[in-house]
């Protein structure tokens, strides 16, 4: 039996190009023949690590004042986002989201992965950050949509509390500074390979099929 070929996604729930980006990545994927053999694990990455849990604004507002962009910019960048994701099914609220500090939403998908969820939640925590409004500052509130995906929300919300998987989410941020990661979506193929941003699907196609040509050719 093959060892699986395996891509790292590193992440942030509040990355609207990360959002997209799964969105290319998975019909990228979709297009690869056999693609039963691949293993996708999200690593987590904070954009933003100076978010307050409870910003007090919009989305417009978070940026203006936290990045120094003037809001009329601001303002046309995230339509134009917002075009972006709906070409690829995705209908962003901007005007809704809450802007938040993201380490807990990070914690539930390192208990999600050990569970066996991880794809499910991290799927349900962007829909509920970018479409929905939901506060995924709150580990209540992310502890109620990891039962919407099959996880113990008791569990889940021990899990938060305790930190219990706090150190995996510095083990990633630390792994992403190693990597030489300042921005994401970013996506590691078989730990060799890096393709950094939300890019066509046919890009990601053509890298699984390039990494599965070259581990053919070392096997034969």
């Amino acid at each position: 039996m093959s060892t699986p070929l395996t891509v790292d996604i590193w992440s942030d729930i509040a990355c609207p190009w990360c959002y997209i980006g799964k969105r290319k990545f998975e019909a990228g994927l979709a297009a690869l023949p056999d693609a039963d053999d691949v293993v996708v694990t999200y690593r987590s990455f904070e954009l933003s690590p100076d978010t307050p849990l409870d910003f007090e604004g919009s989305a417009v507002d978070f940026l203006s004042e936290h990045k120094g962009i003037p809001a009329d910019q601001v303002e046309a960048m995230l339509g134009q986002v917002t075009e972006i994701a709906r070409s690829v099914g995705l209908s962003y609220d901007f005007a809704a989201v809450r802007q938040t500090k993201t380490l807990v939403a990070h914690e539930a998908l390192h208990h999600a992965k050990a569970h066996g969820r991880q794809l499910e939640l991290v799927e349900r925590l962007l829909a509920a950050y970018f479409e929905e409004g939901r506060h995924l500052g709150r580990a209540e509130e992310v502890a109620d949509l990891a039962a919407e995906v099959g996880l113990d929300r008791d569990d889940v919300l021990r899990a938060l509390e305790t930190h219990e998987h706090a150190d995996a989410v510095q083990a990633d941020i630390a792994q992403a500074r190693a990597y030489g990661i300042t921005g994401v979506p970013f996506f590691v193929i078989d730990g060799r390979y890096g393709i950094s941003g939300a890019q066509n699907p046919e890009v990601f196609t053509a890298a699984l099929e390039q990494v599965r040509a070259e581990r053919a050719g070392v096997a034969s």
